[in-house]
């Protein structure tokens, strides 16, 4: 244990190390951010919207009638559209989107805003495939990985809130949001890896799923290569479905108050 002088430091700790000039400079958000929010709220953040690709504009920026609040009333757009189509139409498909670093360093992957697209696209084509529509609603169960990142995009370009479990979480803790949240599919993987060494997942989703009736589809990603168990009826693997598709997608639109997760 740290002696009681160390954890007094701690508490007043106050060196500050600001951004690269270069990087504060490029910044969205510049100092004078608070006093524009502040002036004038709603055409601060009419402002803030308008830097996303909308399908139908808004009619009203906020209609609150408390206790209740509806953003950009009549408004339509995809975020899937907002995070990917909209860069790659810009030039800017070749550009990374993220750099993944998984377990223990062992794995190392780029994927660019292309990339990305057409994985999200064939996704959200599987998707449709296994019959989720608008409205559905999907669980993610998953360690981060990319397909976990593309899996989300992908139920938000389909219109199918999603809902994101710890892959820690008990069997029990995940079967109690995917009833809260009346999910018909679930997407997880076979396995993950704890400092190196593969650990099961799939099995705690089984177990969940017993008392699930309504989850039609478990939608399987092959992370470790662990033997499962498998439903023939329900199981699914990311490879077998996804991975044939066509990375072509026409994204609806839906309305600014649609719930994305």
């Amino acid at each position: 244990m740290a002696p009681d002088n160390a954890l007094d430091a701690l508490l007043h700790e106050n060196r500050k190390f600001p951004p690269p000039a270069a990087l504060s400079a490029a910044a969205n958000a510049q100092p004078d951010i608070y006093d524009r929010a502040a002036e004038d709220r709603l055409q601060f953040w009419a402002d803030m919207a308008q830097r996303l690709d909308w399908t139908e504009p808004w009619d009203q920026v906020l209609d609150w009638q408390l206790p209740y609040s509806k953003w950009f009333v009549g408004g339509k757009l995809n975020a899937s559209v907002n995070c990917l189509d909209r860069h790659v139409a810009a030039g800017r498909g070749d550009r990374v989107a993220f750099h993944w670093v998984g377990d223990g360093e062992r794995d190392q992957r780029d994927l660019t805003y292309a990339d990305l697209h057409r994985e999200v696209c064939k996704a959200a084509n599987a998707l449709t495939e296994l019959g989720v529509q608008a409205g559905d609603r999907v669980a993610i169960y998953m360690p981060m990985i990319p397909e976990t990142v593309v899996a989300m995009l992908a139920c938000a370009r389909i219109g199918a809130p999603h809902t994101v479990v710890f892959c820690g979480f008990s069997a029990e803790a995940l079967r109690g949001r995917i009833l809260d949240c009346d999910c018909r599919v679930v997407i997880t993987v076979d396995g993950q890896y704890r400092r190196g060494a593969p650990t099961p997942v799939k099995a705690a989703v089984d177990e969940a799923l017993l008392e699930c009736p309504d989850v039609r589809h478990t939608l399987v990603v092959r992370r470790t290569g662990g033997d499962v168990d498998w439903d023939g009826g329900r199981d699914v693997w990311w490879h077998d479905v996804v991975d044939r598709q066509s990375d072509q997608h026409q994204a609806e639109a839906f309305d600014s108050e649609h719930p994305l997760y």
